[in-house]
């Protein structure tokens, strides 16, 4: 039983991987609704939830497609990005531009011939229903994403670089097995096991796009059908620590070896994060995070790599070692 997306070498040659703000926002909203859970974004929704207690989301269009009953949602509105490093704004774009056929079939493949009466709108006048869902999922990204966007940014940027060297390492086989463990690569079939039954995903033209998710499933999903390219949404490495920072204390004896300041630094950098980043979630200036960044990667407690124009520091196993497991 198992999901199988069949790749040429063609298809093989044009996989990418992916950023998206949208896909972000759209987990976001799913576990809001109560779906997709999972204990490591507790503080998060507990945080989102806190806001808009304060001030409700107004999103009726979005929430008809989310809050169904049935298993999945209309593959258009997670579509492939067009750039590895989009923005918020570049996948509504693309939303946009979903064809009215496409987004007639996707809402009759998840509703069926009745639809939902908030969605009528939506099959009759798709061009004029899509601008109403992308400026719904504009707003959703504002509220419940941007606040956190360069947190959940540096962790998917990380993520990225560490694939690339994989695949650098150990080649396709090695890329698509380690993205999660139910993924298996085998005689030119990506194999998604826990399906019922099997089957074949209708693969969107061009390559594979590889998406890691901080805010989503703690598993894979790949959509069986799609307007665009083919994703393979998984979870992002590093995200056990992503919202622990300044809510976890460091060990009393990290503190005692490295001094306050260092060790609230090194368990910071259980999930990847730029000087900046840094610098605002522990409330010390920039300059400060530097001088022990320097004296941490010294000691080999944190390593750094570049990603585009940013340079993202994290710990590495001696680091990791040295803090414990996460608590």
């Amino acid at each position: 039983m198992a999901r199988i997306v069949e790749i040429g070498v063609a298809e093989l040659a044009a996989t990418r991987f992916a950023v998206s703000p949208l896909s972000e926002t759209v987990a976001a909203l799913l576990q809001i609704v109560g779906r997709n859970r999972g204990p490591l974004h507790q503080r998060w929704l507990r945080r989102a939830t806190e806001e808009l207690a304060r001030e409700p989301l107004d999103v009726p269009l979005t929430r008809a497609l989310l809050t169904s009953e049935r298993p999945s949602f209309p593959n258009f509105l997670v579509p492939a990005p067009a750039r590895v490093s989009s923005t918020i704004d570049d996948d509504l774009a693309v939303l946009r531009r979903t064809t009215a056929r496409q987004v007639r079939a996707s809402l009759t493949r998840v509703f069926g011939a009745e639809l939902p009466p908030a969605l009528v709108l939506l099959a009759e006048r798709p061009a004029v229903g899509l601008r109403v869902l992308a400026a719904e999922l504009r707003v959703a990204y504002s509220r419940l994403v941007a606040p956190f966007w360069p947190r959940i940014r540096a962790v998917l940027d990380a993520d990225v670089a560490y694939r690339a060297r994989q695949l650098a390492v150990g080649g396709t086989e090695r890329l698509f097995t380690g993205l999660h463990p139910s993924l298996r690569w085998s005689a030119g079939r990506l194999v998604l096991s826990g399906g019922a039954p099997d089957l074949v995903v209708s693969r969107g033209p061009g390559g594979l796009v590889l998406m890691p998710l901080v805010l989503g499933s703690p598993e894979v999903l790949i959509k069986h059908h799609t307007a665009t390219q083919t994703t393979v949404r998984y979870p992002a490495r590093g995200i056990g620590a992503l919202w622990t920072v300044g809510v976890t204390e460091p060990g009393a004896a990290v503190v005692k070896l490295l001094g306050r300041a260092r060790a609230e630094l090194l368990e910071a950098l259980r999930s990847p994060a730029t000087t900046t980043d840094l610098a605002a979630a522990l409330g010390v200036s920039p300059s400060a995070v530097s001088q022990h960044l320097r004296v941490l990667r010294e000691t080999g407690l944190v390593a750094r790599q570049r990603s585009g124009r940013a340079v993202l520091y994290l710990t590495t196993a001696l680091g990791e070692a040295l803090l414990g497991p996460v608590t």
